[in-house]
């Protein structure tokens, strides 16, 4: 008999399976997918790690989850600075100095700082929709040329038809900085994300290809107690409706070129670009590798079947989750976490500081 039973092998389900066998505790881990990891697995391609499930750069300002994490592995000094292409025209992000400087050929921030300031006066009353929200945060030259095209795409609907909440602030910097984080540590695990995995799991029994919820009679009978890291919603059969979500599809390509992009991450913000950005992975590890491997994301509506990525926490999807926590508690023997478990964002530091609340919660 098991103490838990793990289903989902990401970064919440490893954090608690390692912590529980820390106390002694004998553990199953069961997990649908051919592969450990979650949506942070790295598969090694040409020597290159490849983010299979989209890019993952670790950032925290927390110094514990920075101990933490670096138990299991070694992290480089990778910093995120992506760029933004629009139309052939290459710009720094977050919004920066470096922005300015090249849309307007200007060189102080008070330059900046006026021009924005005059563009944000074209909206006069309350935003009611994401354009002007955006406008009345940065101006229309920066709206137009770095965000609305990608943020359509992103949405599949015009900016005028997307709620101006989605945009409660954009980061506008007026220094020469393009670290998109504020975050103090920040890098990518040297060997890739599935070594932190791997370690994590070590003493845990691990079924892959399996899913909990085909197999959940048999499968709860194994353990005294279940950690559920998979969509809350699924649990309950979507008893009270389906969840909604956004969605990525990747097209990976194995170049035979030394170095496609120059960056990381270049997103593509004109609408006419069908995909929103590039990820060339060698670049996060600083890789000199002959070949390079890039992927395409193309954002997409979510389907039954189809990879939840980003939970639309509107205020219909929000009350129906609360309501699907509510049966949640009344769940005495299972424990819900992680993004699909709170339809929740988490960034992943977010992830561990989460998993280990509720490890010391159960397990002290």
């Amino acid at each position: 008999m098991y103490d838990y039973l793990i289903v989902g092998s990401g970064l919440y389900g490893a954090v608690f399976a390692h912590e529980a066998m820390k106390k002694g505790k004998k553990v199953l881990v069961v997990e649908k997918r051919d592969h450990i990891g979650g949506n942070i697995y790295t598969e090694q391609i040409e020597g290159i790690n490849i983010h299979k499930y989209g890019a993952h750069i670790f950032h925290t300002s927390n110094e514990e989850v920075w101990k933490y994490v670096n138990q299991f592995t070694e992290f480089n000094n990778y910093i995120n600075a992506p760029i933004a292409n629009y139309k052939g025209e290459i710009y720094n992000l977050p919004f920066n100095m470096n922005t300015f400087s090249k849309m307007w050929g200007i060189v102080t921030p008070e330059e900046a700082k006026n021009i924005i300031e005059k563009q944000k006066k074209e909206i006069k009353d309350e935003p009611k929709n994401l354009e002007e929200q955006a406008i009345s945060l940065v101006g229309r030259d920066i709206y137009e040329k770095l965000i609305k095209g990608y943020t359509e795409k992103q949405w599949e609907r015009d900016c005028t038809e997307i709620p101006a909440f989605i945009i409660k602030r954009l980061p506008v910097r007026f220094t020469y900085d393009n670290n998109y984080f504020n975050d103090r540590y920040q890098g990518i695990p040297v060997n890739g994300y599935t070594a932190i995995i791997e370690k994590m799991l070590m003493g845990a029994d691990i079924k892959i290809n399996t899913d909990y919820l085909v197999y959940k009679e048999e499968l709860d009978k194994l353990a005294k107690k279940v950690i559920y890291t998979g969509p809350i919603d699924a649990y309950f059969n979507y008893s009270l409706g389906e969840l909604a979500y956004r969605s990525i599809s990747f097209e990976n390509e194995l170049l035979d070129i030394e170095n496609y992009q120059g960056n990381a991450v270049v997103n593509y913000t004109e609408r006419e670009v069908p995909y929103t950005r590039i990820i060339e992975h060698k670049h996060f590890e600083f890789g000199t590798q002959p070949k390079t491997v890039i992927s395409k994301e193309y954002s997409k509506e979510w389907k039954l079947g189809d990879e939840p990525y980003y939970p639309i926490n509107d205020s219909i999807n929000n009350e129906l989750y609360n309501r699907y926590r509510k049966l949640a508690e009344k769940e005495t023997n299972v424990l819900f976490g992680g993004r699909l478990g709170e339809y929740k964002y988490y960034d992943m530091d977010k992830v561990i500081e989460a998993a280990l609340k509720a490890c010391e919660k159960e397990l002290s």
